[in-house]
């Protein structure tokens, strides 16, 4: 498997909601993703929410996210965790992104944002413990 997913491709020009294209994550060794979202570019008066959303077949998705990123008004990055290793049941993750748009201006909200996952690696056994501290 792909140790990288691009659940939003970088610079996606968003004016409206939708819905990203799912990636099978069934064989993930670790299913334990760092998530980064970057917004590259936005207009003022607006929000942008971005979720993940897990399926077990890839057609039916969970009401209910697995992961909901901080809503975002600005440029800038954001990281996050997402751990779903206890959940073996969900196949296939998917993101769905929210605009809303308040105030005077353009009627239309616009993001230009992308988001990445990177696959954390699993743990070797042989990691040093407390018991490892070197002595004198």
């Amino acid at each position: 498997m792909s140790t990288k997913l691009t659940l939003i491709p970088a610079n996606t020009k968003m004016a409206s909601n939708g819905d990203g294209a799912s990636f099978d994550i069934s064989s993930s060794a670790t299913r334990t993703f760092l998530c980064l979202l970057t917004v590259a570019d936005q207009i003022e008066q607006e929000s942008l929410d971005v979720s993940i959303h897990g399926s077990t077949d890839g057609t039916t998705w969970s009401p209910k996210p697995l992961l909901k990123l901080p809503q975002q008004f600005y440029r800038g990055h954001t990281k996050m965790v997402l751990d779903i290793s206890l959940r073996t049941e969900i196949k296939f993750i998917r993101a769905r992104w929210e605009l809303i748009r308040w105030g005077r201006g353009a009627p239309l909200p616009m993001f230009v944002a992308g988001l990445e996952l990177t696959e954390v690696p699993q743990m070797s056994r042989e990691t040093p413990g407390r018991s490892a501290v070197a002595t004198r």
